[in-house]
């Protein structure tokens, strides 16, 4: 009897032991950031909604804070709502934040695990992001691009003036033309280019995969080990399909330049400045790695960008006027802008701001669409902040819509106003969105400098030869619609514009600018 007293007073003791040592652990690491109660097993999984999930993250935040944890299937997910959050843990912090959460499907399956947004950070990623930043994140570097660039934009204005219901269409030849240019040396060819066709494939099978709850196997990576012919596996099947989708987008592109190259007809890009003179084989792989990131990295955010601009000019017509009279002045009308005008339009740069603050292509930080470089953070250790305990392997997303909606930085943030950056009467221009639309960290958008001279040029090319207004349709003004969709790449819906040249001088110059560099 004895004996048993004594072996259950060593277990109350152990017990208080393990008690306190666990108490005492809380104590000094903190509590969990705060989020909404979730349910047993599945936690907040039916709580976030499957459209427009950066409002409900907004309005969350009101009772839970900027910094928020939920719990979706057993996965720890911290929402950031604030960019001083953002800077504090993914900047400050980027040795444990810059890990990236697991995508098994994309990766394993469908061979994109070479691409500079999934790779883990290390040596390897680096030396990638060096490669880029070289050519496309350096305004230097770009300048000597800059030509291939202007060529594009002249030939996008006049498809569009040839026929303006075909804008959208359009904005997506221009980008792919631009992109495929200054990476490869490539001209497309007239529409129906094959190799256009393979690249574009590529990115919207790729975009069909990282929607959210598109396959089980990337919540439970074990699912990935069952084989392709057993009962119920047709998403592998699927996918090993869609393997090729991005087999040749790596491939052939990359082969056309390095064919170029050796025959000497290689237009200066991306692949001819890091190509020529390499033979070193591991060398010319992470070249060939570095090129496709590049284009599946910038395509969407470029047509958003655009066509938000477009719109914002269908709706807010007073706002182009002021950027024109700018032009008239400072161009003149005898010319088109080109990229070396750009540093003294200054009305320029700041619509271009206001058309990424008030439109977030990316509304989560580019965060769940995995190969944009804003893809999710992950902590590779444990963290303490603000006294909160954040654990090892929690996901991390940066909610920038909300963020360029702040009413701490923006001023009416839900208007349209590009002066909101320009300095008047001795005040300062408002919180830079570049600081927050491109992401954070050591995982920046090392194409940002692509990004805002692309959306730049084509910003001071169209407004100095066109008119963009509401369409009148019977007499009636058509009223766009300002919806974007609720895609996690989050462009506009479709909407009716108005292009007209701004005089007979203004199309003319635009025919003969793009004559004169045919």
């Amino acid at each position: 009897m004895a004996t048993l007293t004594g072996v259950v007073t060593l277990a109350f003791v152990l017990f208080v032991c393990i008690i306190v040592r666990l108490t005492s652990n809380r104590r000094r690491r903190g509590r969990i950031p705060p989020g909404p109660w979730g349910w047993p097993f599945i936690g907040n999984a039916l709580d976030v909604p499957n459209a427009y999930a950066w409002k409900a993250f907004a309005k969350w935040s009101k009772n839970w804070g900027d910094i928020m944890m939920l719990n979706l299937l057993g996965q720890r997910v911290m929402i950031l709502n604030s960019p001083s959050l953002a800077f504090e843990l993914l900047d400050k912090k980027s040795a444990v934040y810059s890990g990236r959460p697991a995508f098994p499907v994309i990766t394993e399956i469908m061979g994109w695990e070479r691409e500079t947004a999934l790779r883990p950070y290390g040596p390897a990623l680096k030396e990638l992001r060096k490669l880029i930043t070289q050519t496309i994140g350096n305004r230097t570097a770009l300048l000597g691009l800059s030509t291939s660039l202007e060529h594009e934009a002249l030939d996008f204005l006049c498809r569009v003036m040839s026929d303006p219901k075909t804008l959208r269409r359009q904005v997506d030849r221009y980008t792919t033309a631009s992109i495929l240019r200054i990476t490869y040396g490539y001209n497309i060819k007239e529409d129906g280019d094959e190799l256009v066709n393979v690249v574009k494939r590529a990115v919207e099978t790729l975009s069909l995969a990282s929607a959210p709850g598109a396959y089980l196997a990337d919540v439970f990576p074990i699912l990935t080990r069952i084989p392709a012919w057993f009962p119920g596996a047709g998403w592998k099947r699927q996918a090993q399909a869609w393997r090729v989708h991005h087999t040749m987008m790596y491939e052939l592109p990359f082969k056309y330049s390095k064919q170029q190259l050796q025959a000497g007809t290689l237009e200066p890009c991306f692949v001819s400045k890091h190509l020529e003179d390499c033979d070193d084989p591991e060398r010319e792989a992470l070249i060939a790695d570095a090129a496709s990131s590049i284009f599946a990295g910038m395509w969407a955010t470029t047509i958003g960008a655009i066509l938000a601009f477009f719109l914002a000019m269908t709706c807010f017509p007073e706002k182009q006027k002021k950027v024109q009279d700018e032009i008239d002045n400072i161009i003149g009308n005898d010319r088109l802008p080109c990229v070396t005008d750009l540093d003294r339009l200054p009305n320029v740069k700041a619509l271009c701001w206001e058309v990424l603050r008030w439109h977030a292509i990316f509304p989560l930080g580019k965060s769940t669409h995995p190969i944009n470089v804003g893809a999710p953070h992950r902590l590779t250790e444990d963290d303490v902040h603000a006294g909160y305990f954040i654990p090892k392997g929690t996901t991390v997303f940066t909610n920038i819509w909300a963020m360029l909606r702040d009413h701490r930085l923006y001023s009416k943030p839900e208007e349209f106003n590009p002066d909101r950056f320009v300095p008047s009467d001795g005040s300062e221009p408002e919180y830079d969105p570049r600081q927050i639309c491109f992401g954070f960290g050591r995982r920046i958008c090392p194409g940002m400098q692509f990004a805002e001279m692309s959306l730049s040029l084509v910003v001071a090319m169209t407004l100095s030869v066109f008119n963009i207004s509401k369409p009148v349709v019977n007499g009636k003004v058509v009223e766009p619609s300002l919806q974007f969709a609720a895609n996690l790449i989050s462009h506009p819906l479709p909407f009716e514009c108005d292009i007209r040249p701004r005089s007979a001088k203004a199309a003319a110059l635009l025919s003969s600018a793009l004559d004169g560099r045919a």
